[in-house]
């Protein structure tokens, strides 16, 4: 209640060439060169450069996970003092003239002496399907003014225009890796707020037509997950976007849980394949330069509903939890369905 608002306009990046209402990032894993240290930056795997310009990024994750818990709130306990704060929270990101995001991502991830934005800086906006969630629930529960929940749909319906059309979003759709899955899960959930029924079912399609054929193996490995220095880490956050994609399709009536494409690859085995591993990740032999946080990842709790697999549910319940609301809202989703 007394955190925010946020705007990407509070803080700016020196000399990078965005406008004031442009969302600004710089990629995690550059850093600058010793042997040229005025030169371009080079990249190491896994370690994040703590002098980037994040600000932007972090404000971002910060409105999303308020704008989730005050939407949980208003839905869960019905009281408007919860959509009232979100409304502020909602406008200023959103919606004022002075403070509001531009709806494009042209500045994400940046690599200083390489360019200044890339389609992978599309990543940056996950959180945005937080948002969109609570700002679901609050419109639900009757209290968030319809007006401005009309105002955040038509920014979200822009920024998916964007995604689909441009060529950093293009560049981002066609990618081999988990960017591609978590571009197709924001897709789908962008179109899902909005209601632009067309992108939702190329998004399915995407699925089935890109995303299992190119890059999971038949027992369920993803190797392009495997091949980074934090390979568990990311081949659980590749998962989340899976699972992510497959219940929204599941509330449109697209069953992607159980699909499998012409050569027997399905992203149901993948689930069971990392679920060991999420479980009990010093069995994990591949390269992990940090340790996995087994306290993040909601697939096994969405796979587990999805797929009604009771194993995978009860391999949840025995993970630590972290204190995020996403997280809670999952724990919520399982012990509804006890």
């Amino acid at each position: 209640m007394a955190a925010g608002p946020w705007s990407v306009t509070s803080k700016r990046p020196p000399g990078a060439g965005a406008q004031v209402n442009d969302y600004y990032s710089e990629g995690p894993y550059w850093w600058p060169d010793p042997k040229n240290p005025n030169g371009p930056y080079i990249r190491k795997d896994g370690e994040r450069n703590p002098a980037r310009f994040d600000a932007n990024r972090r404000d971002l994750g910060s409105m999303c996970e308020t704008a989730l818990t005050l939407g949980v709130a208003a839905f869960l306990f019905n009281e408007a003092k919860y959509a009232d704060r979100l409304a502020v929270v909602l406008e200023t990101w959103f919606a004022a003239k002075k403070t509001r995001m531009n709806p494009h991502l042209e500045f994400g991830q940046a690599v200083r002496g390489h360019n200044t934005g890339r389609g992978t800086g599309i990543i940056d906006t996950v959180s945005l399907i937080h948002c969109a969630v609570g700002t679901s629930l609050a419109a639900a529960s009757g209290k968030l003014d319809v007006s401005l929940v009309s105002a955040v749909r038509k920014w979200y319906a822009d920024y998916l225009q964007w995604m689909t059309t441009s060529k950093k979003g293009l560049d981002e759709k066609k990618a081999s890796n988990n960017h591609a899955t978590w571009w197709t899960a924001q897709v789908a959930a962008y179109a899902t707020f909005a209601d632009v029924a067309p992108a939702r079912t190329m998004a399915w399609e995407h699925f089935k037509k890109h995303l299992l054929p190119g890059q999971v193996q038949p027992d369920g490995s993803c190797p392009r997950e495997e091949a980074r220095t934090l390979s568990l880490s990311y081949s659980s956050m590749n998962l989340d976007g899976y699972a992510v994609l497959c219940r929204l399709a599941q509330m449109h009536g697209e069953d992607l849980w159980h699909y499998e494409t012409p050569a027997g690859i399905s992203i149901e085995r993948s689930f069971r394949y990392l679920m060991p591993y999420v479980a009990a990740p010093a069995t994990w032999k591949k390269q992990q330069i940090h340790a996995y946080e087994p306290d993040k990842p909601v697939f096994p709790a969405l796979a587990g509903l999805g797929l009604r697999a009771p194993e995978l549910l009860a391999e949840y319940r025995k993970l630590p939890r972290s204190g995020s609301v996403w997280v809670q809202l999952a724990d919520l989703l399982v012990r509804s369905s006890a």
